[in-house]
């Protein structure tokens, strides 16, 4: 099986509900996102690639449509890491079917992953 990789980022806003008071997340605060996407395929294209690095952009362009710079509260009623990896996942599977994974980061230590 072969897999790529590539790490997108975008900077935004979120404040989680339904946390105990006082809770940092609880209050609207910022994160530099970084996106991993997992493309995985048992063989690999004419030109020897899964696919080609270059025709990832779309993903960059969407990031940059929906999310960059935006209170992510206005897109999800529970703007949590889960959740935007979820809604990235589905996507990515419908724009590259050898999608296999996706992983948000808030912070360097912190990570969720959704694949199915």
């Amino acid at each position: 099986m072969f897999t790529i990789r590539k790490i997108f980022e975008f900077s935004a806003a979120h404040q989680l509900h339904g946390l105990p008071p006082g809770h940092q997340c609880g209050r609207l605060h910022g994160h530099n996102y970084c996106v991993e996407v997992v493309l995985k395929a048992e063989n690999l294209d004419v030109t020897g690639f899964v696919v080609d690095y270059g025709e990832l952009k779309p993903l960059r362009d969407h990031l940059d449509d929906r999310y960059e710079h935006k209170n992510l509260n206005d897109i999800y009623e529970q703007p949590s890491a889960e959740q935007i990896a979820k809604e990235l996942y589905r996507w990515c599977k419908k724009t590259w079917p050898q999608t296999s994974m996706v992983r948000v980061s808030e912070t360097p230590k912190t990570w969720a992953e959704y694949s199915e």
